[in-house]
């Protein structure tokens, strides 16, 4: 029986990794994209937004509305970012400007919007700070009630050791999301959505890493998709960095695309906004007496197939065929 798509939107901050999952959603037929809000994060909302119609413009699909959000995260200046995504934020691949226009709406109106249009059948992907979703809470309160899901790209859990060797925020325990704006991830971790967070515990772990063989597949291959992939691979790779750098947001998109690919579990947890060593960092409560119960649930990435993860995402960048989904 053939399964009707999945409406995404989608958050993100275009980076490189963003770019590469776009891509993904864009191009599996699990998955129907409405729309993309662009956030500050890895850069600055009006650089994202321009690199994410950059993106559209590439893959093909310039018909889907970029809108974007504020320059700032809600009461903090921009932080500045210990890793480059290169001068354009996408690998300096020199992506064409695209001569798409913004959306007439910003991203929080434009979240809100999307999901009274498809109330219960929205999932809102989130790959940056958390800045738009929380603003589009205050224009909404009731707007878990309406999403059918929330998968969050953001935060270390401690299921791996790679939560924290790996840690991406500009301060020893925090994960970059989250770090940027501490405050929009508490008031969206705190405000009741139906919310998956997929953390550096899964994302940075060296078995999600493309080998040689995969990326001559991605240079063999005709697709500029395939062609931008192979890209930011290299770049990274000549920076002294790991592959998983190009993928990290894709496993929030391919969790979307075939839930089988994650192991969860449910875990107690906020965000520390305010602490000079760990601003952004996600505190879990596993203790088994006195646990502050008051504490938001969320369901949290532990494990990953990176096997069928690297197949699903290399089948479609490449136009091979698209492996069969879990139930």
């Amino acid at each position: 029986m053939t399964r009707m798509p999945k409406n995404l939107l989608i958050d993100c901050d275009p980076g490189m990794d963003d770019g590469v999952a776009l891509m993904l959603a864009l191009r599996h037929p699990a998955v129907r994209v409405l729309a993309v809000t662009a956030v500050t994060g890895n850069l600055t909302a009006d650089r994202t937004s321009l690199n994410a119609r950059k993106v559209l413009a590439w893959a093909g699909a310039p018909e889907v509305p970029v809108a974007q959000g504020p320059l700032a995260p809600l009461r903090r200046g921009y932080p500045s970012d210990p890793f480059s995504h290169g001068t354009d934020g996408l690998g300096d691949l020199g992506l064409p400007d695209p001569g798409l226009d913004l959306a007439p709406v910003d991203a929080p109106r434009m979240i809100v919007d999307t999901v009274d249009a498809h109330a219960g059948d929205v999932t809102l992907v989130c790959l940056g700070p958390l800045t738009n979703l929380a603003l589009a809470l205050e224009l909404d309160p009731g707007l878990p009630a309406k999403v059918r899901e929330v998968v969050v790209l953001g935060g270390a859990f401690g299921f791996t050791p790679y939560a924290f060797t790996q840690a991406t925020g500009d301060n020893p325990a925090s994960e970059w999301n989250f770090y940027v704006d501490p405050d929009a991830a508490r008031a969206v971790l705190r405000a009741g959505l139906p919310l998956t967070a997929v953390g550096l515990d899964v994302t940075t772990h060296p078995e999600i890493n493309l080998s040689d063989s995969d990326l001559r597949l991605l240079e063999d291959s005709r697709r500029p998709e395939a062609a931008f992939l192979a890209g930011v691979t290299r770049f990274v790779r000549r920076r002294g960095y790991q592959s998983y750098c190009a993928l990290i947001d894709s496993v929030a998109v391919a969790s979307v695309i075939d839930p089988g690919l994650l192991e969860t579990e449910s875990i107690r947890c906020d965000v520390e906004t305010e602490g000079e060593l760990t601003r952004g960092m996600t505190v879990v409560d596993v203790r088994n007496h006195h646990a502050w119960e008051e504490m938001p649930r969320i369901k949290a990435a532990k494990a990953l197939d990176f096997p069928r993860f690297r197949d699903l995402l290399l089948s479609v960048i490449t136009g091979e065929p698209v492996p069969e989904l879990s139930a």
